[in-house]
C-alpha cells in the first residue's frame, strides 16, 4: 500500500413529506400533482470514493450499490465506486427514501467523476420521480413544492411552486415502527384497484391548494394552511381507504393524530402511504409539548415521535480532496 491523494463526494439529501395529491382524475391530461416539504432532521447521507469495483456498506447497501450500477452504465463510467451510507431515511415510512437515495448516490458519483448530471436527469435514469415530483424538487431546492401532475411524457412531474416553510414552526412526526406502507408492486396494484377519482373532488383539492394552502403558507398564516391540508388529507385519505384500510394506514397513528389535533395542532395527516403521520405547530416549544405528552399517552401502541423543522435549502453536497491509504484489489 502507498499513500495516494483521492477525492470523495459527499451528499446528504432530506427526507420529505408527501402531503396529498390534487387531481386524481386526471380528465385534463394530467395525473396526481402532489404537495410536499423537505425536513431538516431526517437524512440519508452518502460518500462516494472512486474505486476498481461497485461497493455500498451501511444501510440500504443492496439498494445503493443497484442504483450505483445503473449510474455508472447511464453514464458511460467503466471504473466503479466504493459507497458509504452513513444514514438513511427510513424504509417503506412515507418519507421518500428511494428517491432520496437514488438522487443521492446518482449526484455523488456524478461529481466524484467530474461530470455534469442534474437531479432530474438523475431520476430519470434511476428510474425515479414517475408519479411525483415532489422528492425531485425537494432535493434541489427544499421548502414546499407543488408539482404539476405526470402528463403523457414518462418524466418527472415539472416543479410549478416553490414556497419557504416559516422557521419558527414546527412538525411533529408519528412513527409507528410495526407497519411497512405500500410500495413497489402492491403500490400499483393499490392505484389500479381504486375506484375513479370524481372530477368535482379534484377540482376542489385545486381550489384548496392554489386558494388556501399556498397563500395561507406565504403569509405565515398556520391555521389556514393547517386547515387546508386537513381537508385535502381527509378527501385523499378516504379515496385510498380501500387500499390502506382507513383514512390512515396504521390505526395507531390515526388515533394519534385525531389526538395530535385535539390539543392544538394546526393541521394532521399522513405522509404518503404511510405509516408516518404528521401534525403542525406554531412553535418549537408547543411541538416539544405536544411530542411529549403524546409519548405519554400512546406509550402502550409502541409509537415514536419526532419534532422536525421545515427545510428550505436542497441537499448538501460536497467535494474533498484526501490522502489516504491506496489499497490493491484482487
Amino acid at each position: 500500500m502507498k499513500l495516494t491523494a483521492n477525492r470523495s463526494a459527499t451528499v446528504r439529501a432530506p427526507a420529505r413529506l408527501h402531503m396529498g395529491f390534487l387531481d386524481l382524475n386526471g380528465g385534463l391530461g394530467r395525473h396526481f400533482g402532489s404537495l410536499g416539504l423537505a425536513v431538516e432532521e431526517l437524512a440519508t447521507t452518502v460518500t462516494a470514493h472512486a474505486d476498481d469495483c461497485i461497493l455500498a456498506e451501511g444501510p440500504q447497501a443492496d439498494r445503493a450499490e443497484a442504483y450505483a450500477r445503473s449510474a455508472l452504465h447511464a453514464l458511460g463510467i467503466k471504473s466503479g465506486v466504493r459507497l458509504f451510507i452513513q444514514q438513511a431515511i427510513p424504509e417503506h415510512a412515507g418519507l421518500g427514501s428511494g428517491t432520496q437515495l437514488a438522487l443521492a448516490v446518482g449526484t455523488a458519483l456524478a461529481r466524484l467523476y467530474g461530470m455534469t448530471w442534474s437531479p432530474r436527469e438523475v431520476a430519470t435514469a434511476l428510474g425515479r420521480g414517475g408519479r411525483s415530483g415532489i422528492g425531485l424538487g425537494l432535493f434541489e431546492h427544499g421548502g414546499f413544492v407543488v408539482d404539476g401532475g405526470r402528463g403523457e411524457q414518462d418524466l418527472p412531474p415539472a416543479l410549478i411552486s416553490h414556497l419557504k416553510f416559516p422557521a419558527h414552526w414546527r412538525l411533529v412526526l408519528a412513527f409507528d415502527p410495526a407497519y411497512r406502507g405500500l410500495h413497489g408492486d402492491a403500490e400499483k396494484q393499490a392505484f389500479a384497484s381504486l375506484p375513479t377519482f370524481p372530477e368535482a373532488s379534484a377540482g376542489h383539492l385545486c381550489r384548496l391548494a392554489l386558494m388556501r394552502a399556498m397563500p395561507s403558507l406565504a403569509e405565515g398564516d398556520i391555521a389556514g394552511f393547517g386547515a387546508a391540508i386537513s381537508e385535502i388529507q381527509e378527501v385523499v385519505g378516504d379515496h385510498f381507504a380501500p387500499a390502506q384500510g382507513g383514512r390512515f394506514a396504521s390505526p395507531r397513528v390515526a388515533r394519534a393524530l385525531d389526538w395530535l389535533a385535539g390539543n392544538g395542532a394546526a393541521g394532521v395527516g399522513q405522509s404518503s402511504w404511510g405509516p408516518t403521520g404528521f401534525a403542525l405547530a406554531d412553535s418549537e416549544a408547543r411541538a416539544h409539548a405536544l411530542a411529549q405528552f403524546a409519548r405519554i399517552e400512546f406509550a402502550a401502541d409502541g409509537l415514536e415521535f419526532m419534532v422536525c423543522a421545515g427545510r428550505n435549502r436542497g441537499a448538501d453536497m460536497r467535494i474533498t480532496a484526501n490522502t489516504a491509504l491506496a489499497t490493491a484489489h484482487g
